[in-house]
């Protein structure tokens, strides 16, 4: 590959990476369905989701390394950073399909599900996500985005920053005097309707 090959094609690689760099910046949960080849570029993109589910017959994994070059969109390590260095090089290194269930036992995938409901199962628990305490979810990505680049001792610092903006939302506002009394009432906490405000 000449020199002016190897720079329209450093500029693709990056002009993908900036493309989908952004979501996993999204501030409310993302939730990946995976069914069937995720290799390459769909994997490093499902990887930047926050959860994964994937239908019994998926299989993942990096084919980079059968012609000789690497992850170019940084999948090794996002999923090293869920699995673990170790099953991260072994499956870069092989160039394997990894079978969804395996991936589900080291932390990569969240769930497996049968694919024909696979669509469903992901799309409720999105729905689910979505009537929750979404402002809490933003945050939660940050303080796990933090963590990640910085360790526990970054989050530590960061914690307070991003947890206190929190009370003085109009869901906290509402529900936290309510899950006070139920608590001094002895009785269960109330199920909220969270308006994400």
């Amino acid at each position: 590959m000449g020199g002016n090959e190897r720079s329209g094609t450093a500029d693709l690689i990056r002009a993908i990476f900036v493309s989908i760099q952004p979501f996993e910046r999204i501030p409310i949960p993302t939730v990946a369905a995976v069914q069937g080849l995720c290799f390459g570029g769909g994997l490093e993109l499902a990887v930047r989701a926050d959860v994964i589910f994937a239908g019994a017959s998926a299989r993942f994994g990096h084919p980079e390394q059968s012609i000789g070059i690497v992850t170019l969109l940084g999948g090794v390590y996002r999923v090293a950073e869920r699995a673990g260095r170790s099953r991260a090089m072994e499956w870069a290194l092989t160039s394997e399909q990894v079978p969804a269930a395996v991936m589900e036992r080291y932390g990569v995938v969240n769930r497996v599900v049968e694919d024909q409901v696979l669509i469903e199962e992901a799309t409720a628990f999105a729905e689910k996500l979505a009537k929750g305490p979404t402002r809490a979810h933003a945050a939660h990505k940050t303080l796990l985005r933090t963590w990640a680049a910085g360790g526990i001792a970054a989050a530590d610092e960061a914690i307070l920053d991003i947890a206190m903006p929190l009370f003085e939302t109009a869901d906290v506002e509402s529900v936290l005097p309510l899950a006070i009394e139920a608590l001094r009432a002895g009785k269960p906490r109330p199920v909220f309707d969270f308006k994400g405000r």
